[in-house]
């Protein structure tokens, strides 16, 4: 579990750093993230009670790495990958949780989020296991989302070049198809993802328009 913390640490800061080379000086409000964020989780999830509603569980999933992306920047203002990555492992290691009322605890997080500015790191693992969601599965989301922000980032997102859709599909497809094809357990599986990425991308926008 270290491994993969100090991973998804490492990749978290360099995309802060690459959207803002000083992001830990500013102070951004990143639990703000988390609470908006929260919120369209719920909506996902399903809250009206005056009408028949299903969990759309991968949307839920979805909204969860993005709140992993948030908090992991909050966890970074307390020092380096190395550093914040043992004393999140000692703070999730040996909790044994069970499923429970996931709009329950969700609010309670997202309370200790606001209540404290801070990343409630025991409350995020208790909304993963409401919804069965493993730590492997959490690696694999979150990794394959930050490279693939990276990859938008380093090929035209800000300026508006980059190509989203590549041949009728878009990106996120892709990602979705290249990261079942690899190895999450290998220590280079965020390079290879990457190189995998840029490969297609530079195929797809060389094929031939139909």
């Amino acid at each position: 579990m270290q491994r993969q913390l100090q991973l998804m640490l490492t990749l978290q800061d360099e995309i802060n750093t690459l959207v803002n080379t000083d992001w830990r000086q500013q102070n951004f409000p990143w639990y703000r993230a988390i609470w908006v964020e929260s919120a369209e989780l719920l909506d996902h999830f399903g809250w009206k009670w005056w009408k028949k509603q299903e969990p759309e569980l991968d949307q839920v999933k979805l909204e969860l790495v993005d709140i992993w992306h948030f908090g992991l920047s909050l966890e970074l203002q307390q020092g380096s990958p190395d550093q914040v990555a043992s004393a999140m492992e000692a703070e999730l290691s040996g909790q044994n949780r069970i499923a429970g009322d996931f709009r329950a605890n969700l609010e309670t997080f997202t309370l200790n989020t606001l209540a404290s500015r801070q990343f409630d790191l025991t409350g995020f693992a208790q909304l993963l296991a409401d919804v069965d969601m493993g730590f492997d599965e959490l690696y694999r989301r979150y990794v394959g989302k930050n490279i693939l922000n990276r990859f938008r980032q380093e090929h035209g997102y800000k300026d508006g070049t980059y190509v989203k859709v590549w041949c009728g599909r878009e990106d996120n497809e892709h990602l979705a198809e290249l990261t079942d094809s690899l190895d999450t357990g290998e220590a280079d599986f965020a390079e290879q993802l990457y190189r995998a990425l840029a490969e297609r991308y530079r195929a797809v926008s060389k094929a031939p328009a139909n």
